[in-house]
């Protein structure tokens, strides 16, 4: 297509004389070849941006270097780029509605006008979905599950008894959403299962990751407060609250009745004690380890965590060790008269 209606569709000003390029693809900046479009948004990329053989690529507004490819400035080019990836992005398949003749749909759930239901997939008693809703190949609903309109289970996905989502929620493919909660008295030398009552409870506009679990609570509610974004691989133990709009990347680990407030970010691999307080927008450094409350809109790394910047200023100084070890053993050569 021409550069013009890529321009029409990401809301860009095009530079005069460049309305009928053509172009053909979408390619990172290493990757680029004549016809394809790409963004720059990071300085560390300059030298990749400098021999970037792209005819066009989004930049910053502030960008005033002299590059090859045709300039496109914009506020934020990652998200104008995401708007013209799509539009290149092949036609998304649509489910059809209607049930499965593999499925299993209990007679006393009820779905709604619209609701595409896929092989191999089992809808227990009582559950309740939303219209428009996709349900997947070989997904399991449980007794009693309230599902919102426009939710999308990918296949695999399990929601166990009772619990409770809202409208568009994602569960990518293996998410399993109310398993039981991690809970066990010892007596009389054996581990005794405590009995996980309560319900998970997600909020509108929430994604979850392929193969994340989310335990149900051991009475009451596990909540997933409304637009999260949860990455693959996370667990989410028993009684957990989160706030709306926060973010949990891959391999986070989440202990028993931990309470994470919104727009909150946890980085990969982050692990988090029980019973702790996360305050609004704190950013938790991936490879974190907590066992005390932060506070809002802080922001810590480390094991145990700390604040950013007394993480830094202590890891300059372990990277100084080395060299303070050899003025010691020449001050002391010295001292010695060696």
């Amino acid at each position: 297509m021409r550069l013009l209606e890529l321009a029409t569709i990401a809301g860009l000003e095009l530079p005069e004389g460049s309305d009928d390029l053509e172009i053909t693809g979408v390619a990172s900046l290493q990757e680029a070849r004549p016809g394809d479009v790409t963004f720059f948004g990071n300085p560390r990329y300059l030298a990749q941006l400098r021999s970037c053989k792209a005819s066009a690529v989004l930049v910053p507004m502030e960008f005033t270097e002299e590059i090859a490819p045709v300039v496109l400035r914009v506020a934020n080019p990652s998200a104008a780029f995401a708007s013209i990836v799509a539009a290149f992005a092949p036609p998304e398949v649509v489910a059809t509605p209607g049930v499965h003749p593999s499925a299993v749909v209990a007679a006393s759930a009820t779905l709604g006008e619209g609701v595409s239901v896929g092989p191999l997939a089992v809808i227990g008693e009582g559950a309740v979905i939303g219209a428009d809703s996709v349900i997947g190949a070989g997904c399991l609903i449980g007794n009693e599950v309230r599902l919102g309109e426009g939710c999308h289970l990918h296949p695999g996905a399990i929601i166990r008894e009772r619990c409770i989502l809202g409208n568009r929620v994602i569960l990518q493919p293996g998410a399993v959403i109310g398993s039981c909660g991690f809970g066990y008295e010892f007596k009389e030398g054996r581990h005794i299962k405590i009995p996980q009552t309560g319900i998970v409870e997600i909020g509108d506009d929430v994604e979850i990751g392929a193969n994340t679990t989310i335990d149900r609570a051991r009475f009451g509610r596990t909540v997933i407060g409304e637009g999260s974004k949860i990455d693959n691989l996370v667990q989410i133990a028993h009684n957990v609250q989160t706030g709306s709009h926060t973010i949990i990347c891959s391999q986070v680990g989440i202990a028993g009745s931990t309470r994470v407030g919104s727009y909150v970010t946890l980085a990969g691999q982050v692990g988090l004690a029980g019973h702790l307080e996360i305050g609004d927008k704190a950013v938790i450094g991936a490879q974190s380890g907590l066992s005390k409350n932060v506070p809002a809109e802080s922001m810590v790394i480390g094991a145990p965590a700390k604040p950013m910047k007394e993480w830094k200023q202590n890891n300059f100084y372990i990277s100084q060790l080395g060299k303070l070890y050899e003025r010691v053993k020449e001050l002391e050569r010295k001292l010695c008269g060696e």
